[in-house]
């Protein structure tokens, strides 16, 4: 986490960006287009790695290899609920389903149909998920700028039996952005510590999707740090 006396300012390139659902759909039940899945996986898929698996392929398009950031809050928690439920019931626990319950499934999965073996990292860090995720892509791109780095970040809704934990709405959503050299736009960010600013309604990256989408000045407070870009 970042020290809370210390503000912090960094800026991403942005190649492209891709979110689901699509800015403007009027289709709200549409399901994201994963063909490029075969069938058998595709299938078993949970709606977040459709959603996640159907930007990164979107963003990614025809570049051969990169560096995967894959980032979720809450990850495949539906469907390790489901596991949960299955145990209580003394129900044998399939191995495929295990294998897609861990929270680096969709990069795992995005790896292994494109056949590259570039580092894929998985980062969780509460409501401020998005933000530490776009920091770390920051990181990686800066540490080697000829190598893109893919940043996908999606959630859903809690399971009904925790839901009465949620902090506000958390909709089925997922942006992909892809730093790249020679970007034809640029994110600049300011992390602060919170102090005494009350959190803000919405989740992070459905005010970050507001703002790139706008090409407008965003700011989101969050339980530790206040996060603003333009």
């Amino acid at each position: 986490m970042l020290h809370a006396a210390q503000p912090l300012s960094f800026s991403i390139p942005v190649t492209r960006w891709c979110a689901w659902p699509p800015t403007g759909s009027s289709a709200p039940d549409a399901r994201p287009d994963v063909q490029f899945v075969e069938v058998i996986l595709r299938r078993r898929l949970s709606p977040l790695a459709r959603m996640m698996l159907h930007v990164a392929h979107a963003c990614a398009q025809d570049l051969p290899r990169l560096r995967l950031v894959f980032a979720s809050r809450h990850g495949e928690l539906n469907r390790t609920m489901g596991m949960l439920q299955e145990l209580a019931q003394s129900a044998p626990l399939s191995p495929m389903a295990f294998s897609l319950s861990v929270h680096n499934t969709a990069a795992g999965i995005f790896s292994i149909l494109r056949g590259d073996t570039s580092p894929a990292t998985a980062i969780a860090a509460g409501d401020e998920t998005l933000g530490y995720a776009l920091l770390e892509s920051f990181c990686q791109f800066e540490s080697d700028p000829d190598w893109p780095v893919l940043m996908v970040y999606g959630d859903e809704p809690l399971p009904e039996a925790y839901r009465g934990y949620a902090t506000g709405p958390e909709p089925h959503h997922a942006i992909a952005v892809l730093l790249a050299p020679n970007a034809g736009r640029s994110v600049a960010f300011e992390v602060s510590a919170s102090g005494r600013e009350p959190p803000s309604p919405g989740p992070q990256s459905s005010a970050f999707l507001t703002g790139l989408t706008a090409g407008q000045e965003g700011r989101w407070t969050g339980s530790q740090h206040t996060w603003t870009w333009h």
